[in-house]
């Protein structure tokens, strides 16, 4: 049995979300047990040139968007990059996966080799749907989703890998 690149992308795509909320109650409730301000957690980063953990959550969100949108040619919604709170970010990952099951798997399914047309620090870059996918989509998005998990670990949340596998 062969695999399309709908079933490699927007299923994969929801369920790293869907991990990322479990996560970002686990954070919350971490907070609130250790009487921690919430924006201790909202605005670690592992490193001062990185974003903090609202901007990892931001960019993961903007990254599945996109990749859905470069994918399928459904324009993704835009979201402000104004969440502050545990349940502003929840509500970006719950816009962002509403988006994502609304596209169609035949908008994506037999596009593998439609040219994906995107600027990289200012270069045009050109590729196959299936190279943007498997060579910046999904390893971009992945990038956030596992830096948020960094970030948390490292604010001392008790996470393990199966909870960013969202097992």
């Amino acid at each position: 049995m062969s695999i399309n690149l709908y079933q490699v992308s927007i299923p994969m795509l929801i369920h790293s979300l869907n991990t990322l909320s479990t996560l970002l109650e686990k954070a919350e409730q971490h907070a609130e047990e250790r009487r921690l301000d919430p924006q201790q957690l909202l605005g670690a980063r592992l490193y001062e040139d990185m974003f903090p953990l609202t901007g990892q959550i931001q960019r993961a969100s903007d990254t599945a968007k996109a990749t859905a949108s470069r994918l399928s040619g459904v324009t993704a919604p835009v979201f402000a990059d104004e969440e502050a709170s545990f349940d502003e970010l929840q509500a970006r990952i719950n816009k962002t996966i509403v988006f994502l099951e609304a596209i169609p798997a035949d908008a994506i399914n037999g596009q593998e080799e439609r040219p994906v047309i995107m600027k990289l620090r200012g270069e045009e870059r050109t590729m196959t749907a299936q190279q943007y996918l498997t060579s910046f989509g999904l390893p971009n998005f992945l990038f956030h989703v596992t830096t948020a998990y960094a970030i948390l670990r490292n604010q001392g949340v008790k996470l393990g890998k199966l909870d960013f596998l969202g097992l």
